[in-house]
């Protein structure tokens, strides 16, 4: 099967880490998987303009710009027929406008674009949607969980909850540099990161730093003000008082790698995920890092996606007792942390995202 994957690649942002995987899975499992467009330099995965040597084409679409400007999205659909063409719709797009907290589906005040033209935009383009969450609302959309989890990205990998357990706490490798980090951009999460952070504010001292990775952290950015959207709020003066440490975006290739100098890394999920139970690649990639992940998500999506093991890494209400229990018994939450790979491996792994996929062409 000969599969053209048609999205923008952010390395900063986006799917780029799940479908550069898709590329190296496809080949792996014996089929050609590229992304439509000139060859890019960054990341580095094949690149085709030749739509008519492929046999679907696979639009992942977060916002308007994953869809090809003119020319090259006239080429694909003069060349690939309507029935052989997929969207992997992440955001909810196609669906009627829903907003929850400050968070919604169609952002009207950004793109222009309101929410019937989203479906209609995409019925026009393809006849099968899929979206990343096991409840679809509409009756014509299919359940296709996309991200996933690759244990090959383990760094480094820890035989036991014992020996995991000495490395976290600094007692045979360098100590960690931060006690908590998150990687995500300023849109839609302060609503959950303020009560967060103000949580683990007593626990500084024994904790350790705390670091926000991503974009517009500092301050809120222009674009924001100046539409009035909530979204992207912020506070610079409360992490100045907590001393919590901004920077700037990580590469996708650099995340895992950067989780792991931190004890611990809170998994959220923006308002509008919550709502229709959307996964990302967050969901999956937190696990692959040498850190003790904090799963602030509710306990029937939780038993769910990772397994009744992850119930423990779920603190609740009490965010910052959790911590310190985890911090005094360490080994018995890295056994839950292992215990939940190995689900995921075994029920969540790209391989068998990808033969889902496979299935879900043949259908």
């Amino acid at each position: 099967m000969n599969l053209l994957l048609v999205s923008r690649m952010d390395r900063f942002a986006r799917a780029v880490s799940t479908i550069t995987r898709y590329v190296e899975v496809g080949r792996d499992l014996g089929h050609e998987v590229a992304i439509f467009g000139e060859q890019l330099s960054e990341p580095s995965v094949p690149c085709s303009l030749d739509v008519e040597s492929f046999d679907y084409a696979i639009f992942v679409v977060y916002d308007a710009s994953d869809f090809p400007d003119l020319p090259y999205l006239a080429r694909l659909l003069d060349h690939m027929p309507k029935e052989r063409r997929i969207i992997i719709d992440c955001l909810g797009r196609y669906n009627e406008t829903i907003r929850v907290e400050h968070d919604f589906n169609h952002l009207e005040r950004l793109d222009g674009h309101q929410g019937w033209e989203w479906v209609e935009g995409f019925q026009a383009v393809s006849d099968k949607v899929l979206q990343p969450t096991l409840s679809p609302r509409r009756e014509d959309v299919t359940s296709f969980l996309f991200h996933a989890y690759n244990p090959a990205a383990l760094s480094p990998v820890r035989s036991s909850a014992g020996e995991a357990a000495k490395a976290w706490a600094g007692m045979t490798d360098t100590a960690k540099e931060y006690g908590v980090a998150y990687v995500g951009n300023n849109w839609q999460r302060w609503t959950q990161l303020r009560p967060f952070l103000e949580a683990v504010a007593p626990l500084r001292e024994e904790l350790g730093p705390v670091c926000l990775a991503g974009w517009d952290w500092n301050k809120q950015p222009e674009w924001a003000i100046e539409h009035g959207l909530k979204g992207a709020d912020v506070d610079p003066e409360l992490l100045e008082q907590l001393g919590v440490e901004t920077r700037w975006a990580i590469p996708f290739d650099e995340v895992i790698e950067f989780v792991g100098r931190s004890r611990f890394c809170p998994v959220f999920h923006r308002p509008l995920f919550r709502e229709l139970g959307l996964v990302s690649n967050r969901t999956f990639e937190t696990f692959c890092a040498d850190t003790i992940p904090l799963l602030m998500l509710p306990e029937a999506f939780v038993r769910q996606i990772y397994g009744d093991a992850a119930l423990a890494l779920v603190p609740g209400d009490d965010v910052a007792g959790r911590m310190e229990d985890m911090m005094c018994r360490p080994e018995e939450y890295w056994h839950a942390v292992l215990e939940t790979r190995q689900h995921l491996a075994e029920h969540h792994s790209h391989e068998r995202r990808f033969e889902h996929l496979l299935g879900l062409l043949d259908s």
